[in-house]
């Protein structure tokens, strides 16, 4: 049972993170989401949409589809780019202190209870975060 979703078209670009972040702060203060969680979930969504910018395609109109809902006391994040990603490219790389990038998948890993990743429509990138 979805309790609560919002699903975004957004452009694909460097600035898309920021907006994505304050529509869904404001879904989830909406559904009285623990602040905690809220932080978790903005540096989930950040890093998810960072990699779809730097590594995937927009669709026609230069866009991506962002989309949360909350289902079952679980916060549901899926970031999708119309380019078809090979899936290798697709696993945390360890944490070094000196690279300059790198490190999106590793923070997901690190923040979100699961990740995963779906390429039968493009690159679908999704998380899920444990609400309070």
């Amino acid at each position: 049972m979805v309790e609560s979703r919002d699903v975004v078209r957004l452009p694909f670009e460097s600035s898309t993170p920021g907006i994505a972040r304050t529509k869904l702060a404001a879904f989830l203060t909406r559904n009285r989401t623990d602040l905690a969680a809220i932080d978790n979930a903005l540096i989930v969504l950040s890093e998810m949409i960072a990699n779809a910018v730097a590594h995937g395609t927009p669709d026609d109109d230069g866009a991506m589809e962002i989309s949360w809902a909350i289902e079952n006391g679980h916060l549901l994040l899926s970031v999708r780019d119309f380019g078809r990603g090979s899936g290798a490219d697709l696993v945390p790389r360890p944490f070094d202190e000196d690279s300059l990038g790198g490190r999106g998948l590793s923070i997901i890993s690190r923040v979100a209870d699961n990740w995963s990743v779906d390429l039968s429509e493009g690159t679908c990138v999704r998380a899920e975060l444990t609400l309070a």
